[in-house]
């Protein structure tokens, strides 16, 4: 393969539909918009749209909403070769209230975890500086097995990895299979983003934030970036090294959904680009809060 990509990105493509109006409950919600979703597939369009070479595997139905899909990812110039379209199964679609908080969502999952090793061939990886998934992504057989694999062989070419654990117990379930897999992936030494409400649900309680980062350090975590919302983040390094970033001053106008995966395609874009910690949060803080300050996507390039 010729192409070199900055980052493979792993899991799900879906389509988002968002509520039109602030709402704390899809309940109360009467009206949604149609936005590219999926946490990876964000995270990848946001490096895109950070001048950084995007390589995203993924699944999608043959029909319209995958078709669309593939539209969106291809207007901001994310390598799309890597998406699959499978015709036994429908594009995976998710609904979510439009809140400033955690949204209350329902995902209706189909092609999006239909993921195979043939899907990860080594002639990518190679190619690559880092390979980057989700626990949503994990949470469903064969994507499991095969993000799992994939990794383990990344690890192997050299290749950095990442994760967001953005663990939700309504998508997965089956709590003791979630920690397996997840300490199992934190055994490959990855760079893991997780927020507090990720933390609270991992460790089924509420937790300080040192206290979280330690614990996931312990599993094998080459660095751990708690995000503390209103409050900032905070970064450990597994050679002891800690940051603390305030949260940028930004006016909401749009809701939170998306501001996570605009956090941390800002941290890795300054890490592709060899920068420091402390420049590579403050990079991080700096898309989210551009995120949070507009109603809908991104633009297609972006300037930090």
């Amino acid at each position: 393969m010729d192409t070199n990509f900055d980052i493979i990105v792993v899991g799900e493509l879906l389509v988002d539909l968002i509520g039109h109006e602030f709402r704390d409950e899809l309940f109360r919600t009467h009206s949604f918009r149609r936005f590219q979703g999926g946490s990876p597939a964000n995270l990848g369009a946001n490096l895109s749209r950070l001048n950084k070479k995007v390589h995203l595997i993924a699944s999608v139905g043959k029909d319209g909403m995958g078709d669309y899909l593939i539209h969106e990812m291809e207007k901001i110039g994310l390598d799309v070769s890597g998406i699959k379209k499978r015709e036994d199964f429908p594009t995976s679609l998710v609904l979510l209230s439009r809140t400033q908080g955690t949204p209350d969502f329902i995902a209706y999952r189909e092609a999006d975890h239909y993921l195979f090793p043939e899907d990860i061939p080594d002639e990518v990886l190679k190619t690559s500086k880092l390979y980057h998934t989700t626990c949503f992504a994990l949470s469903r057989q064969p994507a499991q097995r095969t993000i799992l694999d994939g990794a383990n062989r990344a690890k192997k070419l050299g290749v950095q990895l990442s994760i967001d654990l953005n663990y939700a117990p309504t998508i997965w379930p089956d709590h003791v299979e979630a920690m397996h897999v997840i300490k199992s992936y934190c055994s490959l030494s990855p760079f893991v983003k997780i927020s507090q409400d990720d933390a609270e649900r991992i460790f089924k309680r509420p937790i300080l934030p040192e206290e979280a980062i330690q614990e996931i350090l312990n599993w094998g975590a080459k660095l751990v970036c708690f995000t503390w919302g209103k409050k900032g983040s905070i970064l450990w390094t597994n050679d002891g090294g800690k940051n603390i970033m305030p949260a940028a001053e930004v006016k909401i106008l749009g809701d939170a959904t998306g501001a996570g995966d605009a956090y941390w395609s800002g941290f890795l874009s300054a890490w592709l680009d060899g920068k420091d910690w402390k420049t590579c949060l403050q990079s991080a803080s700096k898309m989210a809060a551009l995120k949070l300050s507009l109603d809908g996507p991104l633009p297609e390039k972006v300037e930090l």
